[in-house]
């Protein structure tokens, strides 16, 4: 597989935007406040690096381009997993229930990873690769659901935070992409080497961009009118 000027491009674009999220919540002292979404970009700035590394040294059919990819997917799913709860925490800050969403959140990770082996086990010769594949998806779909979930909770709480509810769309925005990639391969898996190669990449870089915004023009006391959320919503 030879890259073109685009995947390059996007390469780049990535790694850029994610990076410069990691700095940008430095330099507004918010590394602490946002602590798993900025160890999430700082993982994914990382990995987009190791990806380009690995494949120009081992090559893209390689054992070890395949297993660093496998391994780092599986990393940051459970990280930007961790971020959607770090998202609940800050909505439901006021009402003390940080615990039971920390206890929620790993009974759920565990459940939904028992579930994804559960699914793979009878296929022992590239159960990792599947495992992975299959974890992915389900977090992804599990991912979409919680986003959903906490959105209504912004409703129903009438949360005014703007940068908050600008995380929680971006994310939104993303899972449903994501989710919605996973589902057409499943359908039409003859689309994986047309349409659907540049799908993923670009969704990856769709949500350090909006958040990258988000952390750079709008300040954490920003505060939206009720009028103007519901208005958003429909």
């Amino acid at each position: 597989m030879q890259l073109g000027p685009a995947d390059y491009l996007i390469w780049i674009a990535s790694f850029s935007l994610e990076a410069y999220v990691v700095v940008c919540l430095a330099l507004h002292k918010d590394t602490f406040r946002y602590f798993s979404l900025n160890l999430y970009m700082l993982a994914a700035a990382l990995v987009t690096l190791g990806h380009y590394v690995t494949f120009h040294t081992y090559g893209y059919s390689s054992m070890q381009y395949r297993y660093f990819y496998y391994y780092s997917e599986s990393l940051l799913i459970v990280l930007i997993y961790f971020t959607v709860m770090e998202l609940y925490q800050h909505v439901f800050r006021e009402m003390n229930v940080s615990g039971y969403i920390r206890s929620a959140a790993a009974i759920l990770l565990i459940a939904t990873a028992f579930f994804s082996y559960a699914v793979v086990r009878q296929n022992k010769n590239h159960l990792t690769s599947h495992f992975v594949v299959e974890l992915g998806q389900n977090l992804y779909f599990v991912g979409v659901v919680l986003t959903y979930l906490l959105w209504g909770a912004v409703l129903k709480l009438r949360e005014t935070r703007t940068r908050l509810i600008q995380l929680i769309l971006a994310l939104g925005v993303y899972f449903s992409a994501t989710a919605g990639t996973y589902a057409l391969r499943n359908l039409f898996p003859g689309l994986q080497e047309s349409f659907l190669r540049w799908v993923p990449p670009l969704i990856g870089t769709w949500l350090p961009l909006a958040w990258a915004y988000t952390f750079s023009k709008v300040p954490e006391d920003a505060r939206l009118t009720t009028a103007r959320l519901v208005v958003r919503t429909r």
